[in-house]
């Protein structure tokens, strides 16, 4: 199984690249640049968050009554993950918090617009489907069309694929660099940035490290020795990563017409 997940691996390092030095990063030289990251990226951390309930959903029992489903070691991988993005430690406080309820408090902190996500959100509190919530957002339409992929994965209600590109396809690969400019322009603007910094903090050492070594065990136990879901996992995480640059292109964008 090893030999599978350095394949995989092997093929995504091209693309993975291309996202590290993405230029979107190096135009992100002013706080109106973070601003602008941030409004697109938030939809990324909140359709993370269902790819990771999706593989709950499938590999626990989350309905009333309960009874045990599938083996307990991928209940467990799957439930330790959740506790970490879902109820993290918050910023300077004793509470918890999910990593996307920190970036909402980051982006206010920042003075950036939530006005995109919290309409997102609503519409689907008030029943409508993810199109349908999507589609009318004054958002890149690269954002959209990011979101609309993560769907489609969770739409082929196999775990496999699933768990794949939540754990080969969903890295930020937000480069270190990315993280100095966050610094400096927080020194700038007397700590407006001081959460979003956190949260960056938190994504490296909880998403980075921890979290990344218990999802590549789910996925081998999930594709086992089937070589044909081996195959399907890459496809899709390969296809992830060609979703995230875009996602990034559709930043870059947004960068430049608001230069």
């Amino acid at each position: 199984m090893q030999t599978a997940i350095d394949a995989i691996n092997k093929e995504l390092e091209p693309i993975m690249q291309t996202i590290v030095s993405h230029p979107t990063y190096e135009h992100i030289t002013t706080i109106e640049g973070v601003r602008a990251f941030m409004e697109q990226h938030i939809f990324a951390v909140w359709d993370f968050m269902s790819l990771l309930k999706s593989l709950q959903n499938h590999l626990t029992c989350t309905a009333v009554p309960w009874f045990p489903v599938g083996n307990a070691k991928t209940r467990f991988l799957i439930n330790e993950i959740v506790c970490g993005e879902e109820s993290d430690i918050a910023y300077k406080t004793e509470g918890n918090t999910s990593h996307f309820e920190l970036y909402l408090e980051a982006m206010q902190q920042a003075n950036a617009s939530t006005a995109a996500i919290d309409q997102f959100i609503s519409a689907l509190k008030a029943g409508k489907s993810v199109e349908a919530a999507i589609s009318p957002l004054s958002i890149p339409e690269k954002t959209k069309d990011f979101v609309r992929f993560t769907f489609e994965v969770i739409a082929t209600n196999k775990p496999y694929i699933i768990a794949a590109v939540f754990t080969f396809g969903r890295e930020d690969l937000i480069p270190s660099m990315f993280r100095n400019i966050v610094d400096e322009l927080n020194t700038q603007f007397k700590g407006q940035l001081d959460i979003f910094a956190y949260y960056l903090d938190r994504h490296i050492e909880v998403d980075g490290d921890h979290h990344s070594h218990l999802a590549l065990e789910m996925v081998s136990i999930l594709c086992g020795e089937d070589e044909k879901k081996w195959m399907e996992a890459q496809s899709y995480s390969i296809r992830a990563m060609e979703m995230r640059n875009e996602l990034w292109n559709g930043v870059m964008e947004r960068l430049s017409v608001e230069a």
